[in-house]
């Protein structure tokens, strides 16, 4: 039998030691027992644990085999629930026909990707919670004008209200990250639709901010040419930083046409 798993650096493991902790990440889904769990990177279990003693419907999906092998043996309820592949090529509505929500400690290395999967199956998951870096949940829940707002900000919270609930220090980690961590929840808004076109706002929001300290004048002038004369409109002396998700959504119902075919 497996009694450790060591942590595994290309995974960007860093297993959580705090049982405090991890009985708080699990209960940010309290509210949400009527529906199946899905757990990403469960490592040793250390979350898994308490989403179990709290009775919830789980399902893990862990990459590292040897972590694999140490949920089977060590957690003999979720036989037939362990999923060890990678998450970010799952097919989860194959796996959720209806809704469920996500949780994690998540793999530092690709914490972005993974909400964007997320919001991929927005009408499958109405609450995601769990453990990233500090700074990224600090752009997931960043207001407009302040400096950690960006594109993460603003495609998350078209979908998502952002809650940072509290932040989590190096040590109580083995390894211990270099950076701080934090606790965010992520509950689904009532937006069905963006008013617009859907593809475009991204492109739009990514072009905007890819200069960040530049105008949407300039920024911009690489979607719609640089005579174009929508930008005599007062909204493109602002900087992508100052405009809301609402904002973002009429910017892109003014440049669609505008947009060279």
């Amino acid at each position: 039998m497996i009694n450790n798993v060591k942590p595994k650096k290309s995974l960007g493991q860093h297993f959580l030691r705090d049982m405090d902790i991890a009985r708080s990440i699990a209960d940010t889904i309290s509210g949400y027992k009527d529906i199946p769990v899905l757990e990403i990177g469960p490592g040793m279990g250390v979350l898994t644990q308490f989403l179990i003693e709290a009775g919830h419907d789980l399902t893990v999906v862990e990459l590292d085999r040897e972590s694999v092998t140490y949920l089977e043996e060590h957690f003999p309820q979720l036989k037939g629930r362990i999923i060890g592949e990678d998450f970010l090529k799952l097919k989860l509505d194959q796996l959720f026909p209806g809704q469920f929500c996500v949780i994690g400690n998540y793999p530092y290395n690709i914490s972005s990707q993974i909400f964007f999967k997320v919001i991929d199956y927005r009408d499958h998951i109405p609450c995601c919670s769990g453990m990233i870096q500090k700074e990224v949940a600090e752009r997931m829940a960043a207001s407009p004008g302040n400096k950690t707002y960006g594109i993460l900000s603003v495609l998350m919270q078209a979908w998502y209200d952002i809650e940072y609930l509290f932040t989590v220090p190096e040590h109580v980690f083995n390894p211990p990250p270099k950076v701080k961590s934090a606790v965010i929840k992520m509950t689904r808004n009532t937006t069905q639709k963006l008013d617009c076109d859907e593809t475009l706002f991204k492109r739009v929001v990514k072009t905007s901010f890819n200069q960040r300290r530049k105008t949407l004048r300039n920024s911009l002038k690489s979607l719609v040419g640089k005579e174009s004369e929508i930008f005599g409109d007062e909204i493109f002396n602002k900087r992508p930083e100052q405009l809301s998700v609402a904002q973002f959504v009429e910017l892109t119902n003014r440049i669609e046409k505008y947009i060279p075919e």
